[in-house]
Order: C-alpha cells, then structure tokens, then sequence
C-alpha cells in the first residue's frame, strides 16, 4: 500500500468517528421514538409504532413547556432584532476611536455567564417593581424575554455587521442628494439590503432562546419552558416521548433549513439575473452569471 492510501484510509477512518460521534446519538434516538418498550431502546427492535408521538401531545407539561418557549423565543426575536440592528448601525457611525470601547461594552454580555444574566435579571426587575409597584414587570416570561435579550442582542448585532461591512454608503449619500430623509434611505435602501440578515438574526435569536437553560431557569421564576421540563425528565431517566419529541425538532430544523436554502437559492438566481440583464441593456455582452441563471 502507498503512503497515498494510508492516509486516505486514515482520513476516512477518521471521518467515519467524526460523523458516528456527531450522528449516531441522533440515529439511535430517532430508533426509540419508533420502537415499541416503554424504556428507550434501539436494538433489539421489536415492532414499529408511532403511539409515543401521541402520548408526547397528550403530554400537558411537555406542550406547556413548548407553547411557553416558543412566546418567550418570538418574544425575544421581537426585541432582540430591532436592538441588534440599532448596535449595528450605531457602531458604524460613532467616532472611530471609540469604536473599540463600544464593541467591548455591547459585546460583554456575550462573555457573561448566564447565571449571573438570570440572577442579575431577577434581581434587578425585582427592585423596580417594588420601587415602581409595577406588577407586571416581575413575572417570569417577562424576565425570560429580558435575561435572554441581553445577550441574544450581541449576537443579532455581529450578524448585522457583517452584512454592512459589504454595504456601498456611497448608495446613502446619492439618496440623500436626490432630496430622500433619512427614514426614506433606511426604509428603501439600507433595509432592503439587510434583509438577508434580518432573516438570519431573526432564526439564531429564536433558536438560541428555544435552547437556552442557564439564564431562563432563574429568570423563568415559577414558569416553565420546555429546557426545563426536558432537565426535570431527565433527571428522572429518559423516556421515549423525549426522543419522539426530538425527532420533531430535527425534522422542522431541516425543513427549515432546506427550505431557508431554496429560497436563498432562488433570490441569488433571481439577482444574478436581473444583473445580467442590466448589462445587456447598456449594452454590454451578456456574462456568465445569465448563463448559469438561463
């Protein structure tokens, strides 16, 4: 054998761990979900069934748990986008030399442990509403939607940075010549352009609250969401509406993800096509990118 086919040889081996590591609780959890013991078990498999998909939505605590994480992760996606975006364009016009000390500060939560964020949340929301005797602000989605902001917002805003740093301000400053406001540049032509990227905060911002523990189990209060629930079972020893209620989850994850990647496919077609078709019209030669489109 050559050295060429040991270190093919090894380098599949070695992608046959990597995927069997990162794959393989997947395979074996999605076996159970349609296995038919009361205890999670993939081998031997006895018959097929789908009963535990329906014991998990005859599950109260579990569908409370879910309904609650999906109003917090919208709640959450609602604040965490708009502030993202403010960040965003605030560190792109303040003065350069402060820039550093404004990425640190607004990035900080980041770095934070989220115990502290939960603690620090309850705490804080506490006191103003013995101070201000506004009830309503000591309740615990109320608290969950602000702990999980406070750092969900950093990573809203790194996403919006990145799609400015490729965005032409020479399109701002010919808007504004033309006579447009400020509201009318940003509402026609920054968002326009961010719109990739507002989609994309807005998934990470819902994901990362629909998985998110170590904040919301202090700052939920006597609520649940479905983490919490999940941590008390588990605890308790797995069972087999847990892994039908995984199963759920990774099959909306990739049509999501399948679907978000058609679309982005299409609008890239789309773009590259009407580009091409500009050239044509100024008379230019049609380039490659009408012929991949056609």
């Amino acid at each position: 054998m050559t050295s060429q086919g040991v270190w093919r040889a090894m380098l599949g081996f070695y992608l046959l761990l990597f995927f069997g590591f990162l794959f393989g609780p997947l395979i074996v959890m999605g076996i159970t979900a349609f296995n038919t013991p009361n205890y999670p078990q993939a081998y031997p498999f006895e018959a097929f069934t789908i009963h535990w998909f329906s014991d998990l939505l005859g599950d109260s605590e579990l569908m409370e748990g879910l309904q609650n994480s999906l109003i917090i992760g919208a709640g959450v996606v609602a604040l965490t986008v708009p502030v993202g975006l403010a960040g965003a364009i605030v560190m792109t016009q303040v003065y350069w030399r402060a820039r550093g000390l404004y990425y640190l500060i607004v990035v900080s939560p980041v770095l934070t442990p989220g115990v502290i964020l939960g603690i620090s949340t309850v705490i804080f929301w506490k006191d103003v509403t013995r101070v201000t005797d506004a009830k309503f602000l000591y309740d615990g989605f109320f608290l969950a939607i602000v702990g999980q902001s406070t750092f969900i917002s950093a990573y809203c805003m790194l996403v919006f940075l990145a799609r400015l740093q490729r965005f032409d301000r020479a399109q701002e400053e010919a808007a504004l010549d033309l006579g447009a406001t400020q509201p009318q540049v940003f509402r026609h032509i920054l968002l326009p352009f961010l719109r990739p990227a507002v989609f994309s905060s807005a998934v990470l911002a819902f994901l990362s609250s629909f998985e998110n523990y170590n904040t919301t189990t202090f700052a939920i209060l006597a609520d649940k969401t479905l983490v919490t629930v999940l941590a008390g079972r588990v605890r308790q020893g797995t069972t087999p509406e847990i892994s039908a209620l995984a199963v759920l989850i990774i099959a909306v994850t990739l049509a999501g993800a399948i679907a978000y990647e058609a679309l982005r496919r299409r609008e890239a077609a789309r773009e590259a096509t009407a580009l091409a078709q500009a050239r044509v019209e100024d008379g230019g030669e049609p380039g490659p990118a009408l012929a991949a489109a056609t």
